[in-house]
This record gives C-alpha cells, sequence and structure tokens, in this order.
C-alpha cells in the first residue's frame, strides 16, 4: 500500500548496503512484497558500494519515491571508523512507531511478516522485541547448520535469556519499538557490531517473544559479509581485538543497568571469549573442564569436527582439502 501521510507510517525498515549488488533486489522486494494494514517506509544507507549495489537502490526509489528514502554515500563511512551506521544515518529519521532490521545481503521471504510482527506488539506493550527464525543461506562451501532456530517453539524470552543466550538472533528477524533507539547507549554506539547491543537494549526494557517461523533468509559467507571481513588478514588479531571490544560492551551494559542482570551479563562475555577460541582452534582452553557448559551448547557437527581435528589432525586436514581444495586450515 501506498503511504498516506507521515504521522501514520507504522514500521521504519532500516537497511544497510555495502557491494550487495547480487542481493539486494532479493531484500528490496522483500520490503515492497509485505502485505499490511499499515504504512511502512524503508531506509536504506548504502556505504559508497563499489558495484552496482546504489544504482539498484536508485532504481527502487525512483520507481517507489514515497516508501524508499535513501542515502546514497560517496565516502566509504565505515572506512573512517564509523561501525554502527544505522544509529548514526537510519535511526534518526525513522518515522514509524517501530523498526524492522534487515541488512542488505538478507531477504525476507514471508509477505506477512511486518503485519504478524507488529500486531504481536501492538498486543504486548511491555513487550520490548519481537524475532523470529532464519532459514541460512550458505555463499561458498562452508559446513554450518542450515537454519537459525535459537528455540524449538515459540515462546516469550525473559531478559536474562536475550543477554546469555546460547544461539544468536537473525538481524533480519529484529522488530523493536523506535522510541529505544533515540537515545542511544555508550555500550551501543562502542560497540563493534549493531545487533547484540540492539537486544542488550530490549532486554534492558523488558521480554522478547520469539516465533518460531522462519520469515527472512540469513545470508553466510558473502564476500562484503562481517563474517568474511573477519577472517581476512591476522584473524587471531581480530578475534583477539573482539572479545575485548564485546567484554567492554557487557561491562558498559552492566554499568547502564546498574548491576541488574550483572550474571548474565558476565556469562556472556565468558561465551564470546569460549567462541573465540573455537574459531581460532586453541582446543586446549576449548576443552578445558572450565568451558564444558560452553562446550555442551555446540551443535554436534562442531563438535564431532573438534574432536576430529584434536585426535586425527592429519586426517582431519586431508579431508578438509579434498572438501575445499583452496582451504589453508
Amino acid at each position: 500500500m501506498e503511504l498516506e501521510k507521515q504521522k501514520d507510517i507504522v514500521v521504519s525498515i532500516c537497511c544497510i548496503t555495502y557491494n550487495q549488488e547480487p542481493y539486494i533486489r532479493d531484500a528490496l522486494d522483500g520490503f515492497l512484497g509485505q502485505k499490511t494494514s499499515f504504512p511502512y517506509e524503508v531506509l536504506i544507507h548504502d556505504d559508497a558500494s563499489t558495484d552496482g549495489t546504489a544504482e539498484i537502490i536508485r532504481e527502487y526509489a525512483k520507481a517507489y519515491p514515497r516508501r524508499i528514502r535513501p542515502i546514497l554515500q560517496t565516502e566509504n563511512q565505515y572506512a573512517k571508523g564509523l561501525y554502527n551506521v544505522s544509529g548514526t544515518y537510519n535511526f534518526p529519521r525513522a518515522r514509524g512507531r517501530y523498526i524492522a532490521m534487515c541488512e542488505g545481503d538478507d531477504c525476507w521471504t514471508d509477505p506477512h511478516k511486518l503485519q504478524r510482527q507488529v500486531d504481536f506488539m501492538e498486543r504486548h506493550p511491555e513487550c520490548s522485541l519481537v524475532f523470529h527464525s532464519a532459514r541460512i543461506d550458505v555463499l561458498g562451501r562452508a559446513l554450518t547448520e542450515r537454519k537459525m532456530r535459537p528455540y524449538k517453539r515459540s515462546r516469550k524470552v525473559m531478559p536474562e535469556e536475550i543477554i546469555d543466550k546460547t544461539s544468536g538472533y537473525p538481524t533480519a528477524s529484529l522488530l523493536f519499538r523506535t522510541d529505544m533507539v533515540k537515545e542511544l547507549p555508550d555500550f551501543y554506539v562502542n560497540a563493534p557490531l549493531a545487533d547484540i547491543p540492539l537486544q542488550l537494549m530490549a532486554a534492558a526494557r523488558g521480554w522478547a517473544y520469539y516465533m518460531d517461523r522462519p520469515m527472512c533468509v540469513y545470508r553466510l559467507g558473502g564476500a562484503s559479509s562481517w563474517t568474511t571481513f573477519m577472517k581476512q588478514g591476522d584473524y587471531e588479531r581480530k578475534q583477539e581485538q573482539y572479545y575485548h571490544q564485546m567484554k567492554e560492551m557487557y561491562k558498559s551494559f552492566d554499568r547502564e543497568t546498574d548491576g541488574r542482570f550483572h550474571k548474565a551479563a558476565a556469562r556472556a562475555a565468558a561465551r564470546i571469549r569460549f567462541l573465540t577460541q573455537v574459531n581460532t582452534r586453541q582446543y586446549g582452553q576449548v576443552l578445558a573442564a572450565k568451558n564444558r557448559r560452553f562446550y555442551k551448547e555446540l551443535n554436534i557437527r562442531t563438535r564431532f569436527f573438534i574432536r576430529f581435528e584434536t585426535i586425527a589432525p592429519g586426517l582431519y586436514h586431508l579431508a578438509l582439502r579434498l572438501y575445499h581444495p583452496r582451504s589453508t586450515s
């Protein structure tokens, strides 16, 4: 449906893009294909893409000028040290009561996604966040799960669970109230990524609701993704830096919330340390007794490959080369 007046907008879709030409049409079509009883807007920030992403955004903005509101940078803001682009460029111009997140290499697959989420939030004003599961689309020859399903059924999620969770929430599934991001705390501004601090902000405000329905696609391993960037260059140094930044984020959140969620925040930071050790193959630490709880949280596939590599490293690396000839692992 076309926009009516600014005051009538219910949802502001916030999307950030960079060199996502192969995927951005899927994202935009998923936005425009939403069947809702309310108006919504699409706020896009392109960080000076060097491929055809910006041209595609211009094409869609020209076709839907009252719905799509782009910012097309000519200088890359991330390279200038601005990591949380949404908080700087998209959140301040959101006119809806709610914000829905989706990055340019992900997409929505259910035309009723927004309606379902908004209906729930309208019925439950004490709820601070609604999210759902995702299908994982693996780009390249990666061995990973094919779905991102934090919980096994639709359910209420208490604040401590949002903070101290064993599985991530798909960014493209997040919907929250716009007033939550009108003033951004330091732990959001200084964080190395944007989705987890948003979830912490929601936890500080109340409970969340998980819909056990895969209404989006999470693409893993794209050339311009944060995960791919982390794996370039000195991976171990980047993982160490990431852990310290995340640890400081949780400490800052703990201070901001006057210690109400201290235990949950401390466990979440410890889990980040453990996962960076998994990523950098520090298996002596990974298999240590102190990390037994976190080790049990890993899926069976990951635990199998850790044991395979530690027990028979030569055979493991041979199998890895056969599966993925370019691997240098």
